[in-house]
């Protein structure tokens, strides 16, 4: 299915006249428990990092987050149709995985290439002890200066950072540095431009109004949503070249007809509570001082217009990757 065709909606899920999918047989739900605060900050009934500054990730990293980011990687695994990426690797020795959350990606890599050492760094220690022998984790801020040698990794992973990082030329400073010329780098990121084929998505979605909402904040930390043209910008900038770009569509709920975007449609919109709130909640309240009652009623709502199933919404993954040039300019 090329990028530019539209996503046909499957008529059987619009069978019945109520609007949510639950009516159609989809479970939209999910329940946990937060953890004990130990190092963090607890606020608006979450757990956030703190050990770096407490604005340096505005994304919680309670039990919550965690079941979301890994829910996330499987979403991921299936836009990409299995790949967990998308640079022609040829049998990597060390691979870095920078802001690796829960580590579920680099210990997936740890496993495909098992001859590979593989090191994820994240700013919470909230990494499994359990993982494979050529896999290990590490606390740091990747906005400070790298420590690695230069030109020692074949492959430098960076997913879903937008939200966390003030200053990327300098990070892929760094990131450039440490890759062996020859060697990959690979910027994946969920796009907020949400979009509609057929004219089921009012201006005044709520949905929408919210993912605007949260883009305006970090727009005016400096840490705007990514888009295609700036991921391919900042690596050109950074001194990579050979830039690919990917961009593959992530359905809100399952509309579509076909059964792979149906499937990665529900799992998408099963884990949107969770989700809504973790990009919303002090994002909202620290930017931009929306009162905390009033953002868990902006959640409520954006909720509610994202299991509607009338409404055929949809994003855009990116995945743009790069080559360290082998000789010097």
């Amino acid at each position: 299915m090329s990028e530019d065709s539209k996503i046909e909606v499957d008529e059987a899920v619009l069978a019945n006249d109520n609007s949510d999918y639950e009516s159609s047989g989809y479970n939209t739900s999910t329940a946990s428990v937060t953890s004990s605060v130990n190092e963090y900050i607890f606020e608006n009934g979450r757990r956030y990092h703190a050990y770096f500054g407490p604005d340096k990730n505005m994304m919680p990293t309670d039990e919550i987050e965690q079941d979301r980011l890994d829910m996330h990687h499987e979403v991921m695994l299936m836009l990409l149709e299995g790949q967990l990426h998308k640079a022609p690797l040829k049998d990597p020795q060390r691979i870095l995985d920078v802001g690796c959350g829960t580590g579920i990606w680099a210990i997936d890599m740890a496993d495909t290439y098992p001859s590979a050492e593989v090191i994820g760094t994240d700013l919470s220690p909230i990494q499994p002890k359990w993982v494979p022998p050529n896999c290990r984790f590490e606390v740091d801020d990747a906005e400070l200066d790298f420590t690695y040698r230069p030109d020692s990794f074949d492959f430098v992973h960076l997913r879903n950072l937008a939200q966390s990082i003030s200053d990327w030329p300098k990070l892929l400073s760094d990131v450039c540095r440490v890759t062996k010329p020859g060697g990959y780098v690979e910027l994946a990121e969920s796009g907020a431009d949400i979009k509609c084929d057929d004219g089921t998505m009012a201006e005044d979605n709520a949905y929408k109004v919210n993912v605007d909402l949260v883009s305006k904040a970090l727009t005016q930390i400096g840490r705007p949503p990514a888009t295609d043209a700036i991921l391919k910008e900042r690596l050109e900038k950074a001194g990579f070249v050979d830039i690919q770009v990917v961009n593959v569509r992530q359905p809100m709920g399952p509309w579509p007809k076909d059964q792979r975007l149906k499937k990665l449609g529900a799992i998408t919109l099963f884990g949107m509570e969770a989700a809504i709130e973790a990009y919303s909640l002090a994002t909202l309240t620290r930017i931009l001082k929306i009162p905390p009652a009033e953002v868990t009623e902006i959640c409520r709502k954006s909720l509610a217009a994202a299991k509607n199933k009338n409404t055929h919404m949809y994003a855009i993954f990116h995945v743009v990757y790069g080559r360290k040039p082998t000789t010097k300019k």
